[in-house]
């Protein structure tokens, strides 16, 4: 009776201990793989962070008009209204209809 019962516990505890150093082994890989994705995260926002600050810089009204005495005025033309799109949605609406019609004309010139 002795035996088995110490034979039992033996044999949980010996259970027990690999089963916690697997699942101790597993979180520590995984801590890992959260603190590169963390560290890739932090590298993509000082990324953007840093475009944000080149954009505004370069779109900043005196770089724009350093940038028109560099070039002379009259090499300048500016984009017109219509070229100018909100969103991409407008910008694919506008291209549909574009490659629709581009379409439509070449049918008819195969017809003839």
């Amino acid at each position: 009776m002795f035996k088995t019962k110490f034979i039992a516990t033996i044999s949980l505890l010996i259970f027990f201990l690999t089963f916690t150093s697997l699942i101790k082994n597993k979180t520590r890989i995984l801590e890992k793989k959260i603190i590169n994705l963390n560290l890739k995260i932090l590298a993509k926002q000082n990324d953007t962070n840093e475009a944000q600050l080149d954009f505004y810089y370069l779109t900043s009204p005196a770089e724009i008009e350093k940038k028109l005495n560099i070039i002379n005025y009259e090499n300048y033309s500016p984009i017109s209204y219509s070229k100018i799109y909100l969103n991409i949605s407008d910008f694919t609406k506008i291209q549909n209809k574009i490659s629709t019609n581009q379409n439509s004309d070449e049918k008819k010139t195969k017809t003839k």
